[in-house]
């Protein structure tokens, strides 16, 4: 739940923790985690989580900010801000992704605000496309049919 919180990025007056997690729209992202399809990869840095990433799908009556279709599991990524700019981020995606090549999933989306430079970054090196705009983010997609 402190990486879900840490991965909403809202530049100023973000929301209590409990407040932004249990509201509308974002609270489906971790309602009855654990369900089929839902994975996730933790770092720990001296037994303490430092970054997390993960996906869960979606349908079309319970749409994610970055639904793409059914098949498609919606990624979530956070680092601890004290663990940014040391590669973490990338190696959790790398990890991530190769979850979502073993579990057989064409592809993967995910939602990102476009001002949040350095995540935008990030999804383009690792070969995420823009896809559309839902609200004020983007949604990107990676095709995984070419990493198995």
């Amino acid at each position: 739940m402190d990486m879900h919180y840490e991965s909403i990025h809202i530049e100023q007056g973000k929301p209590p923790r409990s407040e932004l997690l249990n509201s509308s729209g974002i609270a489906k992202y971790n309602e009855h985690w654990g369900r089929q399809g839902d994975r996730a990869v933790i770092a720990l840095v001296d037994n303490q989580p430092a970054g997390a990433a993960w996906y869960r799908l979606f349908d079309e009556t319970n749409q994610g900010y970055g639904f793409v279709d059914a098949q498609t599991p919606e990624l979530g990524v956070a680092i601890r801000s004290d663990y940014r700019q040391q590669g973490l981020g990338i190696r959790l995606m790398e990890g991530i992704i190769q979850q979502a090549v073993s579990d057989g999933y064409p592809s993967l989306s995910l939602s990102v605000d476009p001002e949040n430079q350095a995540a935008v970054r990030l999804y383009n090196k690792l070969g995420f496309e823009y896809v559309g705009t839902a609200g004020t983010s983007w949604t990107m997609k990676l095709d995984l049919r070419d990493k198995v």
